[in-house]
């Protein structure tokens, strides 16, 4: 696996975050924890006013925020939604986030949504027209767009590359980021049986803005992506081949079931922070950028 030095790229570095959830709400402004940053579940807030709104102000005054979507449905062959879209430009001019994000899948087909994020057919035709929809995205909201890559569960025969060089071709020729999953690799990698450290070879490392961690179900010969278990040991592993392949990211653990008591969130990222400090030693001083360049 090729690694790639920290001094090799140059990236907005937020340090290490928590998904924020609304059960931690009322922890997070009392105790002010020592958390780097948080990532709102953009939809949660896109009703203007109201207790969520209340608090996500509050919090905003004392944390950097970045905003994650599910719904932009990016992949789809339906009309961009652009009732949807306004109203995430609205609340990303309230919030002033780091930086917006999606996951590049498509979640509605024929006017339905699946609530699901389904994956996309890895050619050429579907390269060109996901690219001209992010390009109309990112000219909407005027700023660069980081992408998911989502857990998947199956393949379309027609697919004529790898998923690391379709989401590699995607980003580059829309001039987006990435927004890159660990717990996702190592899930699909599962599920299709290819070797992960091959993917994190297939991405640039220039164009990873962030890391998500969390943890899945594996029944034994499949896995599922349920966000509702801590990190386990194979996806911290992937982590740590991911630091040295990209360099320092900005790290967050998501969490979106059985989600525990705050203290025990934030030992989990202290864990993630300790590996991190382990692989970049100068991690453990470094000021962290409050501001996307």
């Amino acid at each position: 696996m090729t690694v790639t030095t920290d001094s090799a790229i140059k990236r907005p570095y937020l340090g290490f975050g928590l998904g924020l959830r609304t059960v931690h709400f009322q922890h997070v402004l009392e105790h002010k924890p020592q958390v780097d940053w948080f990532e709102i579940i953009s939809e949660n807030f896109m009703v203007a006013g109201g207790k969520p709104r209340h608090y996500l102000t509050s919090i905003r005054e004392h944390y950097p925020l970045v905003m994650h979507g599910v719904s932009l449905s990016i992949g789809s062959t339906d009309p961009l939604d652009w009732d949807y879209l306004k109203q995430l430009k609205t609340l990303a001019n309230d919030v002033q986030p780091e930086w917006v994000s999606d996951h590049l899948c498509f979640t509605v087909a024929g006017g339905v949504n699946s609530h699901d994020l389904l994956p996309l057919p890895y050619d050429e035709q579907t390269i060109r027209h996901v690219v001209d929809r992010v390009n109309q995205v990112q000219d909407f909201l005027g700023r660069q767009l980081l992408l998911e890559n989502v857990s998947s569960y199956l393949t379309y025969r027609q697919s004529a590359m790898s998923e690391w060089t379709f989401y590699r071709e995607v980003v580059e020729r829309a001039d987006a980021l990435m927004l890159f999953d660990i717990n996702n690799v190592y899930v699909s990698a599962r599920n299709h049986e290819f070797d992960p450290l091959e993917y994190l070879d297939g991405i640039d490392p220039a164009r990873v803005r962030q890391f998500h961690l969390a943890g899945h179900t594996d029944h034994g010969d499949y896995v599922v992506d349920t966000h509702d278990h801590d990190v386990p040991d194979p996806v911290w592993e992937l982590y740590v081949h991911a630091l040295q392949r990209f360099g320092p990211v900005s790290t967050m653990i998501e969490r979106d079931d059985h989600i525990p008591e705050f203290d025990d969130l934030y030992s989990e990222l202290q864990h993630a922070r300790q590996l991190a400090v382990e692989v970049y030693p100068e991690l453990s001083s470094r000021s962290v950028v409050t501001r996307a360049a």
